[in-house]
């Protein structure tokens, strides 16, 4: 089960997630996950990447974040957006969030 997260409610649902997992695709289409601290400012979430992942957000730049809850029966947080690439830092915007409740 999910549900939706209001974009403009989701600086406070980040409140749970304290880090996450940027999700980015690389040139053989396979994930490449990054786990990284929870900075959301201004409705952008900032992180620091290394090399390959900068690189895959030049070429494919729909990526995901995905918070798991503190606890197995926690609803996770699921972010879709649009990243890019400033300087050697990534920003990433987000266009949609939903809570999803894990299977038991």
């Amino acid at each position: 089960m999910s549900v939706q997260v209001d974009l403009a409610e989701l600086g406070s649902t980040m409140a749970d997630h304290p880090w996450g997992y940027f999700i980015t695709v690389n040139d053989r289409m396979v994930a490449h996950s990054l786990a990284v601290p929870t900075d959301y400012r201004d409705g952008v979430f900032h992180l620091q990447a290394g090399r390959g992942t900068r690189a895959n957000v030049v070429a494919r730049p729909s990526v995901t974040m995905a918070f798991p809850g503190a606890t197995g029966g926690r609803y996770s947080l699921i972010v879709d957006g649009t990243a890019e690439v400033v300087d050697e830092a990534v920003v990433f915007t987000p266009t949609s969030a939903v809570l999803h409740r894990p299977a038991l």
